[in-house]
C-alpha cells in the first residue's frame, strides 16, 4: 500500500470554470502549477478558454509555450537569458529602473510589463515618477530595435488580510497610478494586479484592467474564509492507508521523542502509511484525519508513518483522508497550518502515487 495524491479532473475543470465566469483571467501556473502538474493544469485551463498564463520560471514558461503555441505567457521574474525570452515569445516583467538602463540594448524586441513595487517591496519601480521617467525615456529612444512596453502590473500582498488597512492602501495607490497614466494617454495592452483574494473581494476585475491574475482559487482553495465553500471546490484528495491498528496502555509513549503519551488503557492507534517525508506538515499533524467519514485526531507524525487515535469502527486497510473537499486545504490554512500554497507545495510527488481521475 502507498499513499496517493489524486485529482478529479472533471471537478478541477468545473471549479476553474466557476472561478473564471465571463472574466479574462491570467492563470498563475508557477511551481509546476502549484504542484498539480504544469501540463495537466495548462491543458485544463485552455479547455475553458484561459489562454494567458504567468509563472516565475523561464524554464516553465518555455514548457507552457510548447503546450500552448498561441498563448500569452508572462514571466513574473526578470531574467537575463534574453535570447530565450525572444525565441519563445515570452513577455517579461520590467522590475526596476536600474534594470532597464543596465539592459537597455539587450532588451530589444522583448515585450515587457512595467512593474510597480507597492507595499510588497519584492520587485518593481518605486514611484509613478520612476514609471514616467522610464516611459518617457523609452518613447524618446529612436532605436528601431528596442523593447516593447505592452503591460503594467503590480502584486497585492495584503488582499487576504481583513483586520488591517494595508490592502486599502496598496489598492488605492495602484489605482491612482493606473488612472494617472491613462489620463496622460499612455497605452498598455494588458493591465493586471488582482490575485485570487482581490478578485473575490472586488467581485470581479478592476475598471481599466484587462485581466485578473488568479492562482490559488483555480486550484480549489479559498483565499479567505468568508467565501462559501460551495463557491470554490477542491478536486484534490490526499490519502493514506491503515497498515495495522495497535493497542497501547496508559503511560505508553508512541512516536519519535515521546510524541504522544496514552492517557488510558486500550487506546487504539492506527498506523498510517504517510508522513512528513511525503509532505505532510508537522503543523497539519496537530489536527485530524478522516476515516470512513469520521474525523479522528492525529497523535504522532513520523517520516513515513503517522499514528491516528481511532475507535472500534476502524480497521486495517481503511483509507485515511488528509485532504479532500470535506477536509479541505483551506480549512487548515484558516486554522494556522500554513498558506494554501505552502500545504500544496510540501507534497512529495516522488513518494506519493500521483493520479488524475
Amino acid at each position: 500500500m502507498t499513499a496517493i495524491w489524486s485529482v478529479d479532473t472533471a471537478k478541477f475543470r468545473k471549479n476553474a470554470e466557476n472561478v473564471k465566469q465571463d472574466n479574462q483571467l491570467m492563470a498563475v501556473v508557477k511551481n509546476n502549477a502549484y504542484h498539480y502538474g504544469l501540463e495537466f493544469a495548462v491543458t485544463q485551463f485552455l479547455a475553458i478558454g484561459i489562454n494567458t498564463f504567468s509563472t516565475t520560471s523561464l524554464r516553465e514558461a518555455i514548457r507552457i509555450r510548447k503546450l500552448a503555441p498561441d498563448a500569452t505567457i508572462f514571466l513574473m521574474n526578470a531574467v537575463y537569458e534574453f535570447d530565450k525570452v525572444r525565441a519563445y515569445n515570452i513577455q517579461m516583467t520590467l522590475p526596476s529602473l536600474s534594470f532597464y538602463y543596465e539592459n537597455l540594448n539587450e532588451l530589444y524586441n522583448i515585450q515587457v510589463h512595467v512593474e510597480y513595487e507597492n507595499l510588497l517591496h519584492r520587485s518593481g519601480l518605486k514611484t509613478i515618477a520612476e514609471i514616467k521617467e522610464l516611459l518617457s525615456h523609452h518613447e524618446q529612444n529612436q532605436n528601431t530595435n528596442k523593447m516593447n512596453i505592452v503591460g503594467l502590473w503590480t502584486h497585492f500582498g495584503y488582499a487576504d488580510e481583513f483586520d488591517v488597512t494595508d490592502y486599502k492602501i496598496e489598492r488605492e495607490a495602484w489605482l491612482d497610478i493606473v488612472e494617472a497614466l491613462l489620463a496622460e494617454n499612455y497605452q498598455f495592452d494588458m493591465i493586471h494586479a488582482q490575485n485570487s483574494a482581490s478578485y473575490y473581494r472586488e467581485e470581479g476585475i478592476f475598471p481599466n484592467h484587462t485581466h485578473a491574475r488568479v492562482g490559488i482559487a483555480l486550484y480549489g482553495s479559498r483565499p479567505y474564509s468568508t467565501i462559501d465553500e460551495t463557491v470554490i471546490q477542491q478536486s484534490l484528495t490526499v490519502k493514506g492507508n491503515i497498515i495495522q491498528v495497535r493497542e497501547v496502555n496508559q503511560g505508553d509513549y508512541c512516536g519519535y521523542s515521546f510524541a504522544f503519551e496514552a492517557t488510558r488503557d486500550q487506546t487504539k492507534l492506527a498506523v498510517v502509511d504517510i508522513g512528513y517525508g511525503d509532505g505532510i506538515l508537522k503543523s497539519r499533524a496537530k489536527h485530524e484525519a478522516m476515516i470512513n467519514g469520521k474525523r479522528f485526531p492525529i497523535r504522532a507524525l513520523m517520516m513515513s508513518h503517522m499514528f491516528v487515535e481511532v475507535d472500534d469502527s476502524v480497521s486495517a486497510r481503511d483509507e485515511v483522508i488528509l485532504y479532500n473537499n470535506d477536509i479541505r486545504v483551506d480549512e487548515y490554512t484558516f486554522k494556522g497550518v500554513g498558506a494554501n500554497s505552502e500545504q500544496l507545495s510540501a507534497m512529495n510527488h516522488d513518494s506519493l502515487i500521483k493520479e488524475y481521475r
